[in-house]
């Protein structure tokens, strides 16, 4: 009369312990595990769920370099009007998760992709986003990170997937 899950052992570390010794990480190496992890996130979202626990901590590097999306503790499936727990990595969840009937989908795991890539690019994490609203005062990656060794393009995204309204942020992670 339980629930459980059942995951591969993944054998590597995590992109907070892995980065540390490789930054900065070149451009289109970051852009591949940005690129591989919003495939797996689409693969989550069309399956009806939302991981709602993107961090550095919950993405592992295989020994190949391949990211993986780990712990899936907090997913929900995603249901409107539905009354969810609410957790929140400061940094990463976007101010939707602060409470228990925000407005989660997929845009929700956008963003703490986005803070990720925030995080990887300028070396810190963002600020929490109950910090962000009235007024922003978070600056922007285009401005916070080296514009000499990351395309403009890139740092757009990443600002994109980190706008503080919901409905400002791509929609999901095939739009990013």
């Amino acid at each position: 009369q339980t629930a459980y899950m059942v995951m591969e052992f993944v054998a590597g570390e995590s992109l907070n312990d892995w980065i540390r010794s490789r930054r900065p990480i070149p451009a289109q190496a970051l852009t591949r595990m940005a690129l591989a992890l919003l495939d797996g996130m689409e693969v989550v979202h069309q399956s009806g769920y939302l991981h709602r626990d993107i961090k550095p901590r919950n993405i592992f590097l295989r020994r190949s370099g391949t990211p993986v999306l780990l712990d899936f503790g907090s997913a929900r499936s995603v249901v409107a009007n539905t009354e969810r727990t609410s957790i929140v990595s400061p940094g990463y969840a976007p101010l939707e998760q602060y409470h228990t009937h925000g407005n989660q989908g997929p845009w929700t795991d956008v963003y703490a992709l986005g803070g990720v890539m925030y995080w990887a690019v300028t070396g810190r994490r963002p600020m929490e986003a109950t910090a962000r609203v009235p007024r922003d005062p978070m600056p922007a990656a285009v401005r916070a990170a080296d514009g000499n060794h990351y395309p403009r393009a890139l740092l757009q995204a990443i600002d994109w997937a980190l706008a503080p309204s919901e409905r400002a942020r791509p929609q999901s992670a095939a739009a990013l």
